[in-house]
Order: structure tokens, then C-alpha cells, then sequence
């Protein structure tokens, strides 16, 4: 069963049909006879008094019974709790640009160990990454390492940093906490790629062990996020505003515009409102190109014009960094001082060419700060993609 199509028999599948707009809660039945290898105990979950189990990860709150997993899939109950399936699990690793993720204003230049698992708690219609966020084939992961492995294999590759991407991390936080942890045990950053939709206590754990995420925005209406991601726009928003005013983790905001979905000018310009009331001027956004996949192939891809449409009205609303993303386009891609106007970084695709920032992240123009974390000079790793082996350690 797909997760973001209605099931004929709901009592079968485990769906909260008292659930409100937006939290259609899918548990799947599964007979899949869970190996120990497969059983990572889960933290934030708790027994309801008609004895099913309730997952408190993220805002849709599953609550099941005995064989049956979250709409993520990748989250169990197992005698009589909730436990993460895909513990030391990937689908594969890989060596990429840093402003892949995107990050722009994160060690610029730099290489950063990417890898994802399988499951996803959102439903996006849209999915860009639709083969392993929706993945309910097991065999996907064939890659297995522990956070010592990875963090190893981070060092040994001269990455400055690990990326939990390609699928949303929160509902592998037992594993990305770990592998968090034995990063910065050895220097090595780490970057949340996320979709930001987790829970409020679960959210305090899980982003002390970040230092830089970026953030998928998917949209600035309810009706949006209900339709087509079967979710809600509020606990996104908390997420941004806790980012901002309660950690000290660097962090840049993405949303895929999708023709007549999310990118009119209107829109646009409350997003950027809001993003400036709450958030300030210094958080980056970049507006991405969608093209047709998953359940969305007969929507037409995203033309240049809207992005460059779509930050201009970022800029002249006051946000001092916007770019575009998904297309050819030096100038939406390049970092601009916002004092003097002048170019900090340049960028063509994922290769730099202008650089002209202090060490610390200064306009050499005129000694304005950049917002970012910045230290020494760029990388040069350009627009290359290594996929890289690793063993279990």
C-alpha cells in the first residue's frame, strides 16, 4: 500500500479516522518477522489505556499495535514498545558538495559524507528522492556501519562534515544522534537535511547534536500541506522559530516551487514576511526548481522565471540572502554583501570562482559580517559526486 492513498479497509490498516485535516495516520500491518538485528530499542513513545502504543517522535503521533509500523514504516512496535528498524542502515553513501544540501553559508566549498535509510513521515506528492523515502523494500539498505564507521570514513575522506539526507533523519533519530556523537567526537560536523516535521521533545535531542540543517519549507498554506504532504504547516513553523531563537545551530530554508501549487507572488511574499518577522534578515532561502515525479508527473516543471521572480521578492522584502536552485543561474547562485553590494561568493553551479571573504567571514569590500560559519578558506571540491564503500565497524 501507498502511503498517501486511502485504503479501502481501515480497520485493517490501523488508520486514526478521528484524526483532523492533514494527519491521515496510516499504521501498515505488516507479518514481518523482525530479526534482532532489525530491533533498535526507540526513544519517545508511551502505552495508551486501550493497549495500543503511541509514537511521540513526530506530530502525527501513530499509535499501534503489535505488528503494525508508523506511517514513516521505518518505526515498529515490538513487545510492547516502539523500535527503529533501520539502526545502522543505509541505502548508500556518497561524498558531495556541501552546497548540494543546500548550504551556501556552511564551509563553503567543502566536501560533506552524505547517506540516507529508508521511510519518510511525510506523504509529498511531489517527492524529488520518491525511490528511497518511500521505500518499503528492505534490500534498499544494503549498506551497514556504525556511527564509529561513518565518522571514520568522514575523517579518512577529508570531509568536513556528515549529511543525514535523501530521507528525512527525524524518524531515524536513535541513529543520527549516535552518529552524530561519534562525529563531533573527531571534529566532524554534522547537517540535518529535514523536512523539520518532529515533535517538541524529541526535537530538543535531536538538534543538540546538529551544528547546520536545512530546512524543506515545503509551502505557506495549511491547505498545501494537508493536500499534498498529508501534514501540517504550524509544527514546521515552531521548528524554524526553535532553530532560531533556542540553538545555536546554523540553518538555511528550502522550498521546491511547484507550478500553480505554491508560487505565486503572493505567497511568496507572506512567506518572506513571516520569515522576516520571525526569523530575521540572515537566514538564507533558496527557492529550488520542481520537476515532474512520483504522483506528480503531469504538473509541468518549474520555469527559471519563477525562481528568479521568486528571490527578488526575498531581496527587496529584506531578506539579505536568496538564491535559486535546480537550474543554471551564476547570479541567483552567488553571495552578495548585503552592505556594499558586493560579490562574496561565486558560484556556478556547485564551483566556486569569486571569493571574497576574510577568514572569518567578512566582506573584504567593506568589513561587513556574512552571516554563515566560515573558517579559513574555501574548499575546493567543486561540483563532484564520489560514492564511497564503507564496513561495518
Amino acid at each position: 500500500m501507498r502511503r498517501d492513498e486511502a485504503p479501502e479497509d481501515t480497520d485493517n490498516l490501523g488508520i486514526d479516522t478521528g484524526s483532523s485535516a492533514g494527519e491521515c495516520m496510516i499504521m501498515v500491518e505488516t507479518t514481518q518477522t523482525l530479526s534482532p538485528s532489525d530491533i533498535f530499542p526507540g526513544r519517545y513513545w508511551h502505552a495508551l489505556e486501550d493497549g495500543r502504543v503511541q509514537c511521540d517522535l513526530c506530530p502525527r503521533l501513530c499509535k499501534l499495535h503489535e505488528g503494525q509500523r508508523g506511517l514513516c514504516f521505518v518505526r515498529a512496535r515490538h513487545n510492547d514498545g516502539i523500535v527503529l528498524t533501520t539502526y545502522g542502515r543505509s541505502s548508500g553513501f556518497c561524498i558531495d558538495p556541501i552546497e548540494k544540501k543546500p548550504l551556501n553559508h556552511f564551509l563553503p566549498g567543502t566536501p560533506i559524507l552524505s547517506f540516507g535509510t529508508a521511510g519518510c513521515n511525510l506523504t509529498c506528492k511531489f517527492c524529488q528522492n520518491w525511490d528511497i523515502s518511500k521505500s518499503r523494500e528492505f534490500d534498499k539498505l544494503a549498506h551497514r556501519a556504525s556511527p564509529e564507521a561513518i565518522a571514520e570514513a568522514a575523517q579518512r575522506t577529508g570531509c568536513r562534515s556528515v549529511a543525514f539526507t535523501y530521507n528525512d533523519p527525524v524518524i531515524f533519530l536513535e541513529y543520527a544522534v549516535d552518529v552524530a556523537a561519534a562525529c563531533r567526537e573527531r571534529g566532524i560536523k554534522t547537517v540535518a537535511v529535514t523536512a523539520g516535521y518532529i515533535s517538541k521533545e524529541p526535537r530538543v535531542e535531536f538538534y543538540r547534536h546538529m551544528d547546520a540543517a536545512n530546512v524543506d519549507l515545503k509551502g505557506f498554506t495549511e491547505d498545501f500541506y494537508a493536500r499534498l504532504c498529508t501534514a501540517r504547516l504550524e509544527p514546521v513553523l515552531d521548528t524554524l522559530k526553535y532553530l532560531k531563537h533556542e540553538t545555536n545551530v546554523w540553518f538555511e530554508i528550502t522550498t521546491l516551487l511547484i507550478p500553480g501549487e505554491n508560487d505565486s507572488e503572493a505567497e511568496i511574499e507572506r512567506l518572506v514576511a513571516w520569515v522576516l518577522d520571525n526569523l530575521g534578515p540572515d537566514v538564507p532561502l533558496h527557492f529550488s526548481a520542481f520537476h515532474p515525479d512520483w504522483k506528480m508527473l503531469d504538473t509541468p516543471a518549474t520555469p527559471a522565471d519563477t525562481l528568479r521572480r521568486a528571490r527578488k521578492i526575498a531581496l527587496a522584502g529584506g531578506v539579505r540572502y536568496a538564491y535559486v536552485g535546480n537550474v543554471h543561474d551564476p547570479e541567483g547562485d552567488s553571495t552578495y554583501c548585503h552592505n556594499c553590494g558586493a560579490m562574496l561568493i561565486g558560484r556556478d553551479w556547485y564551483e566556486l570562482s569569486t571569493w571574497n571573504l576574510t577568514d572569518d567571514g567578512h566582506c573584504r569590500n567593506c568589513g561587513t559580517a556574512c552571516a554563515g560559519v566560515f573558517a579559513g578558506p574555501p574548499g575546493k571540491w567543486g561540483r563532484k559526486r564520489q560514492p564511497v564503500r564503507l564496513t561495518a565497524a
